[in-house]
């Protein structure tokens, strides 16, 4: 298949996805959702056994695409639950895919994009990565991604990250557990591979099996959750904070806060 926003490569029983929008920080379009969604179907049809998942240039994925986020004002009710849905596949998918996945973030890693690097099994990190749910800043609502986040890292923490929308460094990021290892940014790849190649000694019927295991663990907590998560996505699209939040974000100036 030929992606436009993304590069998949396929070495020694390893997939890795590379997201490939570096002059716009990997930042998640409607493109970039369909071709990663693609991407992911292809790597559980395939004979890789592990999944690497990293992004081009100095960013891992910087949320969500300024022409995506103009666009947002102007959707209709069915589309903004469309929207949510979607995005809410994309992250299921992730976190329920069958084989071992490995991110390897290579830069700062922001709302939707900090959600696509902590849903991975392990979570590799470079000293000078950032991390951060920001959604409230701009008059959004970090629904779908706080679903995993609470189980993560627990209610403290997430309420923190959540409610203050404030960036974080990688070493909190390990501190509070929403990152598996921090390393150099000259050996982020290789340790990837390293990671993935213990994971390749394991037997992948078992490796499969305790995925699933795991998932389904979650399972009915995570399918209510989740569909209350859309709704409440879809719903704050509505509002007048939201109107503005976009608006002033766009701008570069301060919001104007309404409360509706």
């Amino acid at each position: 298949m030929d992606y436009k926003t993304l590069h998949l490569a396929h070495h020694a029983s390893i997939a890795t996805v590379t997201l490939n929008r570096p002059d716009k920080r990997n930042a998640i379009s409607y493109e970039l959702m369909d071709d990663l969604l693609a991407a992911l179907n292809a790597v559980v049809n395939s004979s890789a056994l592990v999944l690497i998942l990293t992004g081009a240039g100095t960013a891992f994925c910087s949320g969500m695409d300024l022409d995506n986020l103009k666009a947002l004002v102007g959707r209709s009710p069915e589309q903004s639950l469309k929207d949510s849905e979607i995005m809410a596949h994309l992250f299921r998918s992730l976190y329920d895919f069958p084989k071992p996945t490995i991110a390897a973030v290579n830069g700062a890693a922001i709302a939707g994009g900090c959600g696509l690097a902590t849903l991975c099994d392990f979570t590799l990190a470079v000293p000078e990565a950032k991390f951060g749910y920001t959604e409230v800043r701009i008059g959004f609502v970090p629904a779908i991604v706080s679903t995993f986040l609470l189980r993560q890292v627990g209610e403290k923490h997430a309420r923190d990250l959540l409610l203050t929308g404030r960036i974080i460094e990688a070493a909190e990021a390990h501190r509070i557990g929403l990152i598996n290892e921090i390393v150099p940014a000259e050996r982020l790849i290789e340790r990837a591979r390293e990671l993935a190649s213990q994971l390749i000694e394991n037997s992948p019927a078992s490796l499969a099996c305790t995925k699933r295991l795991l998932s389904e663990h979650a399972r009915v907590e995570l399918d209510a959750q989740i569909r209350s998560a859309v709704r409440e996505n879809a719903a704050i699209r509505a509002s007048n904070d939201f109107r503005e939040g976009i608006s002033s974000f766009l701008e570069k100036r301060k919001p104007r806060w309404s409360g509706e």
